[in-house]
């Protein structure tokens, strides 16, 4: 097969006229028509430019909603070939089976995943999580299952004090010449530098500039990241400046209707729309997450992977055709990844909740002062602060004139009774929203203004084995999600359309969050500071350890 167009060639950075010939997958040839093409000029002609694939160099496909097989359909879209994908969402849920399901259903569709094994499952001692992937686990996951790297290392004040058991699973993975991926927010100075000291070569969670170049100063890759919830594109793109090779760029959480907007190209778009060198934002899009996890991706060199794009110019990045191993995958902006069956696989054991399990009693007379979890618009991080609970009858309940809400946590591996937190910026004025996309256990997260409707939304959850959901005066909304109570097996398209609609609900209300289910999701991510709400209790990510809702 040939194809002809503007080529790019991000490895020598170079575009010219040429044609591309290709057989069973490989590049066979690649001829020049032409002579090169100025890039500054190149960025004011209209295409076909032909060029490699885009790659998420970090992501969780559970965090979609969607199986891999579904997460491929929408992603091709947008030139994306591949993604450097995190299960340790369903690994929290199932362990070795659910990373193995990802695995095997990836394998189903003409879309290149590479999944890591799993660092920390659970994520922390400090809540239920429905599995353990232990260091022989990991290790089957490298030898038997060709896995390629070793995912997130989140227990950082582990990695800081040389725990045994994480530095085994380090081990391995630098023994079998396998990366590790990091995760540490915040880090810098002594402690950045021996995190990073421990083998740990990227980080994904910088979200200030000094905090990035400080890591970069040290060796480490810094993964600009722009989901739906967690946005540091604006804070960190500088670093494509004068460390594109020390740059890749990802996602990391999505949720379906936003998967349908954009992935990668959008890093793309933003970077070369604000001035950036064209190749250097390439190099973050395509070239170093082959070159750092060493990926079997083309990179339209003769003898590579038939992986390329056709794009309409080099400003808006409008994908006309996507090819994975020389096979069309996507042709006139339309998908060509057929639909594959998927079997359901789940672990949910929680019976449905009344509301007296939400009440609070107050410690003694008067106005008690309790700590509250303030969320912060495109983090994760999130803020303590100290205010007035309010009162009813003794009870503690939520105050919408202040915006501190009621939150809560309910174990869906077992009938544990609820942690109770609040939180402040969510700023429903009725109702209540809850999902069981609650990072990294997925236990139900729910918060509202009454414990009639957190409960009504919880229990919506429950009725159908997971999902997200919205509640108002015994009306209930649910998204369901079968598959670990986190995704779902039906057609992407589909349920993008209803996530939009449950957004929508969840926005009339009264909350302002961009993308409300998304935040609400890592409000108990306790590796995260500064303060979380697990389902056992109140946790201060910064010290690492629970402290009380009353001050």
């Amino acid at each position: 097969m040939e194809l002809t167009g503007n080529i790019v060639d991000v490895l020598n950075r170079k575009i010219f006229p040429g044609k591309i010939t290709f057989e069973n997958g490989t590049i066979t040839k690649i001829d020049r028509t032409g002579e090169d093409i100025d890039p500054s000029h190149a960025l004011s002609m209209t295409g076909p430019f032909i060029m490699p694939g885009f790659i998420d160099a970090h992501v969780h496909v559970e965090s979609s909603m969607l199986i891999p097989s579904e997460f491929a359909r929408l992603a091709v879209l947008h030139g994306t070939v591949a993604t450097v994908s995190d299960p340790h969402e369903i690994g929290n849920v199932l362990g070795l089976d659910g990373v193995r399901y990802m695995i095997n259903n990836g394998k189903k569709v003409p879309f290149k995943f590479y999944f890591g094994a799993p660092s920390c499952v659970p994520a922390t001692t400090f809540e239920t999580a429905g599995a353990v992937i232990t260091s022989d686990d990991i290790k089957k996951l490298f030898e038997e299952d060709g896995l390629k790297y070793l995912s997130e290392m989140m227990n950082y004040p582990g990695v800081l004090h040389r725990d045994p058991l994480v530095m085994d699973k380090i081990n391995i993975a630098h023994n079998l010449g396998r990366p590790v991926d990091g995760h540490a927010p915040g880090l810098k100075g002594d402690d950045a530098k021996k995190y990073i000291e421990a083998g740990i070569s990227t980080d994904h969670e910088c979200f200030t500039l000094d905090e990035a170049l400080s890591k970069i100063g040290y060796g480490m890759k810094i993964l600009i990241r722009e989901g739906s919830a967690a946005k540091n594109f604006e804070a960190l793109h500088p670093l494509l400046k004068e460390h594109s090779d020390m740059v890749m760029f990802c996602s990391d959480d999505k949720h379906p209707n936003d998967l349908v907007v954009s992935q990668i190209d959008e890093h793309v778009r933003r970077s070369v729309k604000l001035g950036y060198d064209l190749f250097n934002v390439l190099n973050a899009a395509c070239v170093n997450p082959v070159k750092h996890y060493n990926l079997d991706v083309g990179l339209l060199q003769p003898g590579d992977p038939t992986d390329m794009i056709v794009v309409n110019n080099l400003t808006d990045f409008k994908v006309l055709q996507t090819y994975i191993n020389g096979q069309l995958v996507v042709d006139s902006g339309k998908s060509l990844i057929e639909r594959v069956p998927s079997e359901v696989v789940n672990n949910f054991n929680t019976s449905r909740k009344s509301p007296g399990d939400f009440s609070v009693d107050a410690e003694n007379d008067g106005a008690p002062v309790i700590r509250v979890i303030k969320a912060l618009e495109g983090q994760l991080i999130t803020e303590e602060l100290h205010e007035p609970a309010k009162l009813f009858d003794a009870k503690l309940v939520s105050n919408t004139a202040n915006d501190v809400l009621k939150m809560a946590v309910v174990c869906r591996y077992n009938n544990d009774i609820p942690a109770i937190g609040f939180i402040r910026n969510f700023g429903l004025k009725r109702g209540a929203i809850a999902s069981c996309v609650g990072h990294d256990s997925h236990n139900i997260i729910a918060v509202g203004v009454s414990d009639e409707d957190i409960c009504n939304a919880v229990n919506g959850i429950i009725d159908y084995k997971g999902g997200i959901s919205a509640a108002f005066d015994n009306n209930v909304e649910v998204l369901p999600l079968p598959v670990a109570g986190i995704m779902t097996n039906e057609d992407g398209y589909t349920i993008a359309e209803k996530y939009t609609r449950l957004d929508a609900m969840a926005k009339e209300l009264g909350t302002t969050l961009h993308a409300p289910f998304m935040t609400l999701s890592f409000m108990a991510l306790l590796v995260i500071p500064q303060l979380k709400l697990s389902d056992k209790g109140l946790f201060d990510g910064s010290k690492f350890e629970f402290v009380n809702l009353f001050v």
